[in-house]
Order: C-alpha cells, then structure tokens, then sequence
C-alpha cells in the first residue's frame, strides 16, 4: 500500500513521526505525550494542509486534537478503523396526513459531516440524506428539498438574497404549510433582515436555520435545530419570518427570533443568536410551541404573498472609530455609493471632520442613516450639538434599528427609490420589528457574571 494511501495528507516531519511509531491514518491508538496519554483514531490531515508539525487525532469523546509531533513519546496500535463519512442514505417516506414542508438550501453546516481527505464539510442536503442524518424529521413533515446555493455564508448577498426571496415565494403559491432557510450561521441575521422586507405578508412560517457545530461532533446543534425548525414550519402558527436556533447552551429548549432584530452574538456558542432590544418570539420544544410574545402574525389558510426582491447594491455600511478620516465618506461618494449607514458612537455621534464630506453625500443625493454601535438603544442625535449639527446636514436618525438591519433595508428601499422624502418615509416606516415603539424592560439582558445580582441569581438555580 502506498504512502499516500498509508498516511493520507501527512507529510514532512508528521509523516517521519507515523513511521517512526509505526502506526497510520485510521490506526486505533494510545499516544503517549508529554502532557499525557491519549486515546483515538488517527485522521487523515487535508490535503491543502500545510502544517506537518501535528498528528490529528479523533478522541473518544469524538472531539478531534492536534498533538504536537514533538510532544509524542510513543504509541501503540490497539485496532484499526477506517471512516466512512457518507450520510446514509434511505427514502424519506411520504405520509399524507403530515403537511408538506420544502427545505431550501444556501449552504452552511446542517446536517454535515467533515471530509477527512480535503477538511472541508460534506453537507447532508437531499430528502434520503436528511432522513438518514435525522430521521425524527419524517414524524414530523413531508419533506421536499431544493439546493439553491451550495456556498459559504460569507458569500451570501443581494443576488442569492433576491433569489431566495422568489424561490419562497413560488413554494408557498404552490401550497406548502411552511418554508425552512438552510443557511451558515454567519450571515444568517443579514439574509432573514433580507427575506423579512422581501417577503412579506406571508400566510406560513419562514424559518431559517443553521448550526454552530457539524453533525460529527458530539456537541453538534444541527438535529435539534433541524428538528425544531420543521416542527415549527409544519406545524407552527406564525408566519413571519424567525431564526431558530438554541436557546440556552443546553439541548432543552430553541428559540425563534424576529429576522429584524436577531443577531449572531459569540462565535462558537449554540446559543450565539439572540434577540436584541425585544424579546424571541417563542419557544419550541419537542412537539412543542409557546409563545413569548403577544403581536404576532398568524398563519392563514391562503396564499397569498407579497414578494418585493430588489436591492441596490451601492450601498455601505461604516463603523465610526475615533479618528476617522473624511476620505473615508469621500470614497464612497467618488465610487457612486447611494446609501451610507453610519454605525455612530453613543446616541449617534462622529467626530467633525467628517461633517463636511457627509454634507456633500446628502447634497449629491446620498441616502445618510445613522444607528448606533451599542445595538441595543435609539439613536437620539437631539440631545448633543453634534447630533443636532448631524441632522442638520441631512444625516436621518434610524431609530432603535441595527446597523445591519438598517444597511439591508436602505439597499431594499434604494432598490425602489432614490427620490430622499420617499427613502425617508419608506426607512421610517417598520415593516417587522426594525423600528419598534419602545423596547421593554426585559430586552436588555447581558448576564455579565461576577456582579452581584446575576450571582444571587445564578445561586439560586439548581444546576
């Protein structure tokens, strides 16, 4: 057998050390290092992998590690094997009684596993794949499935958005009981803010859905998440447009949160999504849907829907930092740039030397929005002289929305007009949560450990 088949993507010095311990990828191991004793399976190393200091190693535990080559004393070979990491595959039966849900896919981790020869995840898409990886979805729904995009998260935008936006459209005039979103975790809170103004007045659910950790890992979020997002899509009965992610960092409960006021908040936790300056909009258990709040849509028996897919993509977003320069707003406005969404300090502040350039923007018709960099909270650019001086120059307030919400829905009315009194009514006017009256008293959360109150709290929880 050859090397290459022997030890798969290792090389160099990683390569020396497997033959020196006489041992290969798939071999079932105890390594002794220098920081202890470790158990597993050795894994085949990428083949764009560059690194051959390590041997990778899946533990027992179904985690995976690197062990530094230096570190490794000596190992033994207790077994061997080999990896299949094909998603079976079986028929994903059709029951008549149980409503028809359809699976749009864009990308992202649901229902994966990784690829040990190139280290990249091999996702788990068609109705015979799910039903392998999950085959609790066939209790809950018929499942159809439709690859839109097969891409990373970060490479969603204003195209896929709009075709997404009209592939649930078409589903749901075909008589669909709801709409599942596959989508990376990354940008999801971008794309559902997207779908939110591009489909409107729907009469089902529209759920996106994603997972933190592929479907390999022991701690992976994708069935649960799955699972809930189906149930919800069938079964549920609001139709807005949610994101359906872990609630708490345990496997007890999902939430379902507004597309407009939802955001990706750790980059690794489960429960990284969170609602801010509101609260979710329900929760979803196993078979299972309470609601958290009381103003909601609810799903109709017809089909109506209102689809609206445009956007302008000349549109930016700026994070304010302290000693910004004017050519920062200068190139926007020299390369046509017709939107800028400022991420202001505070209640919605830059600094003065970007007053000038700013006038300029709104004299050449550029659309000017301020929100602010703290997410939760309204801009309020009447309190100081700066803000009074901002709106002067024509930069907009844009309420409690989020940047990222108010960067979408600016390239969604830009995409209708660039008349300013219009964009101003049309920015102005919440269409799903992204201006909101006041936020309550329980929309602000951060738990931050070690103050008082949040340890009294935490005390009194029997964990």
């Amino acid at each position: 057998m050859s090397d290459s088949v022997t030890y798969k993507g290792y090389k160099g010095k990683a390569l020396a050390k497997l033959k020196e311990l006489g041992v290969k990828v798939w071999s079932d191991v105890e390594i002794k290092t220098t920081k202890g004793l470790f158990t597993g399976v050795i894994l085949p190393r990428s083949e764009t992998a560059a690194d051959d200091k390590h041997i990778v190693m899946k533990l027992r535990t179904g985690y995976n590690i690197g062990l530094s080559i230096d570190s490794v004393q000596e190992a033994k070979e207790v077994g061997f094997k080999e990896a299949v990491y094909k998603i079976p595959e079986q028929e994903f039966p059709f029951d008549k009684a149980k409503p028809n849900v359809t699976l749009l896919g864009t990308g992202g981790t649901i229902a994966s596993r990784l690829d040990y020869r190139t280290g990249a995840v091999i996702p788990a898409f068609t109705p015979g794949e799910l039903y392998g990886a999950v085959p609790e979805l066939a209790d809950i729904c018929n499942l159809k499935t439709e690859k839109l995009f097969g891409i990373f998260s970060e490479n969603m935008g204003p195209e896929q958005w709009k075709i997404t936006a009209e592939a649930i459209g078409k589903e749901i005039e075909a008589g669909v009981a709801g709409i599942i979103v596959g989508h990376g975790t990354d940008t999801m809170h971008h794309t559902a803010a997207a779908i939110t103004f591009m489909v409107q007045n729907s009469p089902v659910p529209i759920v996106m859905v994603g997972s933190q950790r592929s479907s390999d890992r022991p701690s992976s979020d994708a069935a649960r998440n799955l699972q809930a997002a189906a149930w919800t899509a069938a079964h549920g009965d609001i139709a807005q447009v949610m994101v359906c992610m872990f609630g708490p960092t345990s496997d007890q409960y999902n939430l379902l949160h507004s597309g407009c006021r939802v955001r990706k908040m750790h980059s690794s936790y489960r429960s990284t999504f969170r609602t801010l300056g509101n609260v979710p909009y329900a929760m979803v258990e196993p078979g299972k849907l309470t609601h958290i709040r009381k103003d909601l849509k609810m799903r109709r028996d017809d089909r109506k829907v209102d689809v609206d897919a445009v956007f302008e993509d000349k549109v930016a977003i700026v994070y304010y930092y302290p000693n910004m320069q004017p050519d920062i707003i200068e190139s926007l406005v020299d390369n046509g740039y017709k939107g800028i969404v400022i991420a202001g300090t505070g209640l919605g502040h830059v600094n003065k030397p970007l007053y000038e350039p700013l006038r300029k923007a709104v004299k050449k018709g550029v659309a000017v929005y301020m929100t602010v960099q703290t997410l939760w909270g309204y801009v309020h650019m009447f309190v100081y002289d700066t803000g009074r001086d901002l709106m002067h120059l024509g930069v907009v307030p844009a309420g409690n929305m989020m940047p990222e919400v108010a960067y979408v829905k600016l390239g969604w009315v830009l995409g209708h007009t660039t008349e300013p009194a219009k964009v101003k009514e049309m920015m102005l006017t919440p269409i799903a949560d992204e201006i909101t009256p006041r936020e309550p008293f329980d929309g602000y959360m951060i738990m931050q450990g070690g103050i008082p109150e949040i340890e009294e709290f935490m005390g009194s929880l029997k964990l």
